[in-house]
């Protein structure tokens, strides 16, 4: 990129979070320069970030994430002062916030359709959720799944395996499946992430089955009066843990659940639980998501019902709880490597440096150098 573009990004999560170092990771090759954005002060954050890109007038903007103080300053930029803006995002934005709440369907289906329109382009955590970008009206799209952090080679991993074990008090031998991530609570559907763990484990009766809950947030306490239903005290609920400890957590366990609904939210998702899986060479189960089919390579289990709350669901994971052997998961485990290329971070920020490097080159002719018209933005 020559020394006349000025290329900014921020991460509409905040400063220091997970997505922005996963911004820098993605714009790595390339000379851009990362903007403060707290998700605490949004108001403050939004006006500063929308005097920023009138007064600097860049040749981009890329934005983790869609938050609308972020994405509000990139829209009003766009439109009074003519900066081009690109979105990459993990969800669909109109389906998941209306899944939090219902009467948000409409603005957030009309936010999402005027943050793609007016975008110069959208990097999708999926190959689906590229596609609903572009359905949405964005002029051009790439995929950028991600990356763990630290991929350990097998002696580490097993290494690790054995102190986290001990130190939790988890037999060796025992046959632990589990997950890692925010558990926050869902009152509409009683749900967080792990509840599907916790409620399948008790309808069997295996000695050597543990389920390993790693993670803080709204639905701990829930998920602790769960496993207070499991006489045999095999549910363990670690709480929060510090970020450079979750692989290690990880290696504890042989199966990893990636709990999804398929549904506008869930079947555009693979979430960023896949790539750390991968680390920890976990075997997955999840649910007849797109994800579940496409990525499907044999180290994978797909369980029915419309999502992990659902009854479906539950007595399918418990059927494969009980089911299951060592060897079963060690046949999947070996064939994770099938699928590892689609998750380094080399090739996706090659990828994406691409996508911006011909976005710029395209920036004389671009119609969104001048202020749109008004028929530009009807929807």
């Amino acid at each position: 990129m020559n020394g006349r573009c000025t290329l900014v990004a921020l991460a509409t999560k905040g400063s220091g979070s997970n997505d922005e170092r996963r911004l820098a990771g993605l714009l790595s090759g390339l000379d851009a320069r990362l903007l403060p954005f707290d998700r605490q002060r949004k108001v403050q954050s939004f006006a500063r970030l929308l005097a920023a890109l009138l007064r600097q007038r860049p040749d981009l903007v890329v934005m983790e994430g869609t938050g609308v103080a972020g994405g509000a300053a990139c829209l009003m930029a766009r439109l009074l002062a003519g900066v081009p803006y690109v979105v990459s995002s993990g969800d669909a934005v109109a389906p998941y916030l209306a899944s939090k709440c219902a009467w948000l369907g409409p603005a957030a289906r009309l936010y999402e359709k005027l943050l793609y329109r007016l975008s110069a382009g959208f990097v999708g955590w999926t190959p689906y959720l590229v596609g609903r970008a572009l359905t949405l009206g964005a002029p051009r799209g790439v995929t950028a799944e991600g990356w763990a952090a630290d991929v350990p080679d097998e002696h580490r991993r097993a290494q690790l395996r054995r102190q986290t074990r001990a130190l939790l008090g988890i037999p060796q031998e025992a046959l632990v499946w589990g997950i890692a991530g925010s558990l926050n609570w869902n009152r509409r559907f009683a749900y967080c992430y792990g509840a599907e763990l916790a409620r399948a484990i008790v309808r069997t009766s295996r000695d050597d089955l543990r389920v390993l809950i790693v993670g803080g947030g709204s639905g701990l306490h829930r998920l602790r009066d769960l496993a207070a239903n499991d006489p045999a005290g095999r549910i363990i609920c670690t709480g929060p843990v510090p970020e450079n400890r979750v692989l290690a957590h990880l290696c504890a366990m042989d199966v990893g659940s990636l709990p999804q609904s398929v549904d506008g939210v869930g079947s555009f998702r693979y979430t960023t639980k896949i790539s750390e899986y991968r680390a920890a060479g976990l075997p997955v189960v999840t649910g007849q998501t797109p994800m579940g089919y496409d990525l499907d390579a044999g180290w994978l289990w797909r369980l029915p019902g419309r999502a992990p709350w659902d009854e479906r669901y539950i007595q399918g994971l418990a059927r494969l709880m009980q089911r299951t052997t060592a060897q079963d998961v060690a046949r999947r485990r070996a064939a994770w490597s099938a699928g590892a290329a689609s998750f380094d971070r080399q090739t996706q920020a090659q990828r994406v440096a691409s996508f911006i490097r011909d976005l710029l080159a395209d920036r004389p002719n671009r119609s969104m150098a001048q202020t749109p018209a008004a028929a530009e933005v009807g929807v």
